[in-house]
């Protein structure tokens, strides 16, 4: 498996006493899932997932970035926990009390929840993965590897006999290689540093910059490249969700039918992911103004994008670049809202596809690893203090359109969960498509959301506001 790339440790780096940094889900089950059949499956199958079974292997002295290794100890049941909630409208904050906690490093980087007390013969089974094992699509992969598409399990082929044990360096090595890494540093800094400033424009904090464009495209222009399609302003406003979060989570989930958001992007000529960002855009918006927080400028929110080249079931880390885009908060009119979000949508886009995708492993890559361990969590606090490199992150995973079972289960709905930190927020929309619904995650600091509840019903009245649009145009 090898060595962490830089943007894997950045995700370790970023962690601190007010910051975790790994993604996870809810999902909803229709069926009785006992502990012991959960753990029984993950033991069959877990040889589908390898970033469940490596742990980290530090470089003495942190001088380098770790190495993934197998764990020797390894056994799924150790990773797997239950509880029992009184009503299920404990759930929510059940889990962002799970979600607020640090995984433990010395171990692989998961964790499983089985939780009971939903009523109506229904589970909940919580999944904490650590980003620096896994992106979106990956973890998406890795979770289909334990799903079925009946309720009668499938048999998987055992491990190979053969295969060979991923494992790191003895520290000899590691020291080796490490100072070697640190004699080729400074050059690769330049080089990693000289390729991001041709995407200037395109970068949090960077891209809100007077003259940003201009900047990039004097560097493209000596570099030998071609001109790029310039971008709108990338200029953050400060809203309550931006400043120094702290250590609490709050939760919110709901779903939205999938062929609500299918007839919108069919009237209106869009895509499913611009009907979320709209739908986001007057949540956010109705949320603000209820607020009375919002802001002349519109929002920008990160958007992550794949570009995996490998099946995620077959390595480990990420392979994800992203799309900062404006939303749309500063339309009122739902109408003209859409019409913005698919011109700013289509602007991303058309950047998107002719730039380069690896400027945020070249960012991660400027800083030599013992200096970028210590020195990220305060850079990402000074910026929160400072400016908001972006608004918040706001992300859309495709999934199956057909039911899925673990353990026998039905899966009735899957809510995705994503990271805050000082730099991009204290709030993050995260949504999944599955089998007819839109399946919503909202991960919020209190301090900086205080009614993470209010997001979910926004999103749900900015949906409901489309399809009458929507309506109304096939009424005519």
């Amino acid at each position: 498996m090898g060595q962490l790339t830089a943007l894997d440790a950045q995700f370790l780096s970023t962690e601190s006493d007010t910051t975790v940094t790994h993604v996870a889900g809810v999902a909803v089950l229709d069926g009785s899932v006992t502990r012991d059949r959960l753990v029984a499956l993950l033991r069959d199958r877990v040889h589908l997932a390898p970033p469940l079974r490596m742990r980290l292997a530090d470089v003495p002295f942190g001088l380098d970035r770790p190495y993934w290794t197998e764990d020797d100890d390894f056994d799924v049941a150790d990773h797997v926990h239950e509880s029992t909630l009184r009503h299920e409208d404990e759930l929510a904050v059940h889990v962002a009390r799970l979600h607020a906690r640090k995984l433990d490093r010395s171990r692989p980087l998961w964790e499983m929840h089985l939780i009971h007390g939903l009523g109506e013969g229904r589970v909940a089974v919580y999944t904490k993965v650590h980003h620096a094992a896994i992106d979106g699509v990956s973890g998406s992969e890795i979770l289909g590897a334990f799903l079925d598409l009946t309720p009668e399990q499938r048999q998987v082929e055992p491990p190979s006999a053969d295969t060979p044990r991923a494992k790191a360096p003895n520290p000899a090595e590691m020291l080796a290689g490490a100072f070697g890494r640190l004699l080729t540093q400074p050059g690769d800094a330049v080089r990693s540093l000289t390729r991001a400033v041709g995407d200037l424009d395109a970068m949090p904090v960077s891209g809100g910059l007077p003259g940003a464009h201009r900047l990039a495209s004097a560097a493209r222009r000596l570099l030998g490249e071609k001109p790029l399609p310039p971008l709108p302003s990338l200029a953050a406003p400060r809203t309550p969700f931006n400043g120094p979060i702290t250590r609490m989570r709050t939760f919110a989930y709901g779903s939205i039918a999938l062929s609500d958001v299918k007839h919108v992007g069919r009237t209106f000529g869009m895509s499913v992911n611009d009907v979320v960002m709209t739908v986001v855009s007057g949540a956010l918006r109705s949320w603000l103004e209820e607020h009375a927080a919002l802001p002349a400028q519109p929002l920008v929110a990160a958007v992550p994008v794949a570009v995996r080249t490998t099946k995620g079931h077959e390595t480990i880390g990420n392979q994800i670049s992203a799309m900062i885009t404006p939303l749309a908060t500063d339309v009122a009119d739902p109408e003209e809202r859409l019409s913005a979000v698919r011109g700013l949508m289509a602007t991303a886009k058309r950047r998107f596809a002719v730039s380069r995708t690896n400027w945020l492993n070249d960012l991660c890559s400027v800083l030599p690893a013992p200096i970028a361990t210590f020195a990220t969590p305060h850079l990402f606090r000074l910026a929160g203090k400072v400016t908001p490199g972006v608004n918040l992150i706001v992300s859309n995973v495709p999934g199956p359109q057909l039911p899925l079972y673990l353990c026998g289960a039905r899966l009735l709905a899957y809510y995705p969960m994503s990271v805050l930190s000082d730099l991009t927020g204290g709030l993050s929309v995260t949504c999944l498509s599955y089998d007819g619904s839109l399946d919503f995650g909202v991960v919020a600091c209190p301090a900086r959301v205080p009614d993470v509840w209010r997001i979910m019903d926004h999103l749900r009245e900015a949906m409901a506001e489309l399809v009458k649009l929507a309506d109304a145009v096939d009424a005519d």
